[in-house]
């Protein structure tokens, strides 16, 4: 059997069908990628999912940023419990209609109550931490310490963002990611967002000490430097509500 037709990579996203959600803004945004085999990642991909690769490799991101008025269907942002920090480390994903999306390894957030509900309403691995987002001009800086339960990690990232530039094929295949595969009660799901492209900013790591990666089961990424960088000043996202991973986009 051919594999499936794989949906090119473009950075415009292909319209919601349906009812949203959820809409959220995402602010002061740093990608941070590696490069690894897919084999190392890809027993950690839900059933009907592999890695998705770009020239023979996969990447394992790690993402802060700030999240903003998130909000239920295309309402208000929800006060207080609405507006948080989180930092992600993710994988990128293709399921079997050909379909690309993204894996949470972990989401890591300083309000409990968008940990208890995540996980309650998806299955979403997010986890508790004290957390600190500060700006000097061009200069970022991220800390994050977990306080979940049974987990312990943290993470110092200090980057300076620079002038925008053209987006390159590497920087669509990681940030044109339309929805997430994610396991729940048995079967994979696929959840669809859109939002605008992604301005993405050339950036330079000037410090990173981080143990998220290792607490999720990659402990050597961090010691090398990343091969990708960026940094962007966000977007805003709808979602549609999830589907059977098994059902193509309509």
């Amino acid at each position: 059997m051919s594999d499936p037709v794989v949906e090119p990579v473009s950075p415009h996203p292909p319209a919601l069908s349906g009812t949203v959600m959820m809409t959220q803004h995402w602010r002061d945004l740093t990608f941070l990628h590696w490069a690894v085999d897919p084999a190392l990642v890809a027993h950690r991909m839900p059933p009907g999912v592999r890695p998705d690769t770009l020239d023979g490799v996969t990447y394992v991101g790690l993402i802060p940023f700030r999240m903003v008025g998130a909000g239920v269907a295309r309402g208000p942002g929800v006060p207080w419990l609405g507006t948080f920090l989180e930092t992600n480390v993710r994988l990128y994903s293709v399921d079997e209609t050909g379909r690309r999306g993204i894996v949470f390894l972990s989401l890591d957030t300083d309000r409990v109550g968008v940990v208890l509900g995540a996980r309650a309403a998806f299955g979403l691995p997010y986890r508790w931490a004290r957390m600190r987002h500060r700006r000097d001009g061009d200069v970022h800086t991220y800390d994050a310490r977990l306080r979940h339960p049974g987990a312990r990690g943290s993470s110092h990232l200090v980057v300076r963002a620079g002038a925008r530039r053209d987006s390159t094929p590497l920087d669509d295949f990681l940030s044109a990611r339309w929805g997430l595969h994610q396991r729940w009660w048995g079967r994979t799901l696929y959840v669809p967002n859109q939002h605008e492209p992604w301005p993405v900013h050339d950036a330079e790591v000037l410090a990173l000490d981080d143990g998220l990666m290792a607490s999720v089961g990659l402990p050597v990424l961090a010691s090398r430097p990343p091969d990708h960088v960026g940094f962007s000043p966000g977007v805003f996202t709808e979602f549609g509500l999830p589907g059977d991973a098994r059902r193509p986009r309509t």
